[in-house]
């Protein structure tokens, strides 16, 4: 089978990049410049009816309504002049220039207001002249005279017709006057009206416009965005729902078609990829039924084999010594070592046949899994294991020991091996020491995790025995390597082997700790049960001072 790196071929996981077509971003670009340029000009457009609107409303309320104001006021000061000259001259009385000398202060103002409002216009500028001549005339002429005159009577009679026609005249230019700014108001108004429906039209415009560009928008995006994302979408959900065979049809911009050829590429390599996996599980089970079936005859030879070995052995073993005691007298001290030999042998490959069958029972033997109290079972080894202490003055201690979630058959075989170990691998001279120790620790695995998916326990076996150099540490678990002669520590080799086979079994680790220099420590670990109370245990620590209980 040919590996990820080897079977993906680039080339034909890409669709065909030459395709003609413009991509989302091009369409999105166009068409947001393609709206800037029209908001632009309308916006242009909006900004010159404004623009022409406040032009007009300025030339109607900033120019002629204040210029006809100012030119009926200007009419209202000549006539309060002329009415206080009229009195003046009739009465001779000094109180009637009060309102001639008013009148010619609010006529200066007029004037001066009425200058700066006509400024640029021919025709009001001409008639202002007009008007400012003819009251100069009828100042020249009448008021000032009169009022300036000894005797203003008989001078205002002498004068009252000029006067009065002089009078007249001014008052006809200022009515032509107010004519005039009234008509030119008057246009200014219908102007107003005009650059006002005007304006108003346009900003209607630019509204509908906004508008429509905001539904060509919307609709371009729900037809050449949405629409193809909602077909990729619904195409790779029906392929993720197992449905591999289904092909993805490319539709919408370019770089939608290219995202749907490269999803469908995706989609055919991994049905490739799946096609594979089936014939290789379908090949595996195939393997999977066969190698269960060679392991149950497997485990049948090794039972009949055993059988069949031990019975010759037996006999010779048996024939040996029946041997050496019948012929006892005639045998020298050679045959006699000789026979021992061929005794011991026999024996030696009884122990191991039965070693081998323990080791090869590991995980075949479908017992169910219990709690498991490692106090009690620890009594009860070393209750086995009691002619080995008696003989040596060895003291195991231990802890306070957890519940764990095991087979009890296989983890005695584990604490009898490394008890008994611990006692043979003594240091001479010196009695053995042996101590069992615990403590809570995280699940392989989930070491950085906050919380504990299930109670784990980590149990260390101490012993001051004659040690285990770190370079043998791994050995020491492999079967049938010994680090010592048979005619310094008895055994085959195997009782490390079983431990480490029965711990991983377990879904549990066991090692040596290197770090332990004063004799020998085993750590290994074993799964807690679900249900145990760890109060007595708080703090991940399994161990309790003071608990400490000496077995022999």
């Amino acid at each position: 089978m040919q590996s990820a790196e080897e079977g993906f071929r680039p080339a034909e996981l890409r669709p065909e990049r030459g395709r003609p077509g413009w991509s989302t971003s091009r369409w999105l670009v166009t068409g947001t410049t393609v709206a800037l340029v029209v908001l632009l000009v309308l916006g242009t457009c909006g900004t010159w009816a404004l623009v022409r609107s406040t032009a007009v409303n300025q030339r109607l309320v900033g120019r002629w309504s204040p210029a006809l104001i100012s030119s009926v006021r200007m009419e209202a000061a000549l006539v309060n002049q002329e009415t206080g000259i009229r009195g003046y001259g009739l009465a001779g009385d000094a109180e009637f220039l009060d309102p001639y000398r008013t009148g010619l202060a609010q006529q200066k103002t007029a004037m001066a207001e009425l200058e700066d409002l006509t400024a640029g216009d021919a025709r009001a500028s001409a008639d202002l002249a007009r008007v400012d001549e003819l009251a100069e005339k009828w100042h020249a002429s009448v008021a000032r005279p009169i009022a300036a005159a000894a005797d203003p009577t008989a001078l205002a009679q002498e004068r009252a017709e000029s006067g009065r026609t002089q009078f007249d005249a001014l008052r006809t230019a200022l009515r032509v006057q107010q004519e005039h700014i009234a008509a030119e108001r008057d246009r200014a108004r219908t102007d107003l009206a005009s650059v006002r429906t005007m304006r108003n039209t346009v900003f209607v415009v630019i509204a509908a416009v906004v508008l429509a560009l905001m539904a060509l928008a919307f609709a371009g995006l729900r037809l050449g965005v949405q629409r193809p994302l909602d077909r990729l979408r619904a195409d790779v959900r029906k392929v993720a729902s197992g449905d591999y065979a289904h092909a993805l049809a490319p539709t919408g911009p370019a770089d939608i078609r290219v995202l749907a050829g490269d999803v469908d590429a995706m989609r055919r390599r991994l049905a490739e990829d799946l096609e594979l996996k089936d014939r290789a599980r379908a090949a595996l089970d195939a393997q999977t039924v066969e190698l269960r079936r060679s392991n149950e005859e497997l485990e049948q030879f090794a039972y009949v084999a055993s059988h069949d070995l031990q019975e010759p052995l037996r006999k010779v073993a048996s024939f040996c010594q029946l041997l050496e005691r019948r012929y006892a007298e005639q045998l020298d001290d050679r045959a006699r070592q000789y026979i021992s030999f061929a005794v011991d042998g026999a024996n030696r490959m009884q122990l191991l046949i039965n070693d081998l069958l323990t080791f090869s029972r590991v995980g075949r033997l479908h017992t169910d899994d219990q709690r498991v109290d490692l106090t009690d079972l620890v009594r009860r080894t070393v209750g086995d294991l009691d002619v080995a202490v008696q003989q040596t003055g060895a003291a195991v201690t231990h802890d306070e020991l957890p519940v764990v979630h095991g087979q009890p058959t296989q983890l005695g075989l584990v604490l009898q091996n490394l008890i008994s170990n611990a006692i043979k691998f003594r240091t001479p001279g010196t009695a053995p020491a042996v101590h069992l120790a615990a403590r809570r620790v995280p699940e392989p695995g989930r070491e950085g995790s906050a919380e504990l998916s299930r109670p784990f326990w980590e149990i260390s076996v101490t012993d001051n025995g004659i040690g285990i150099a770190p370079e043998y540490a791994e050995r020491v678990f492999v079967i049938f390597q010994r680090l010592h002669t048979r005619e310094s520590y008895e055994g085959n080799g195997i009782g490390l082997a079983l431990c480490k086979k029965i711990v991983e079994h377990h879904g549990g680790s066991i090692a040596v700790d290197t770090t332990y220099t004063s004799g020998t420590r085993f750590v290994f670990t074993l799964p807690g049960t679900v249900d145990e109370d760890d109060h007595e245990h708080e703090g991940g620590e399994g161990e309790r001072q003071g608990a400490d209980r000496t077995e022999k």
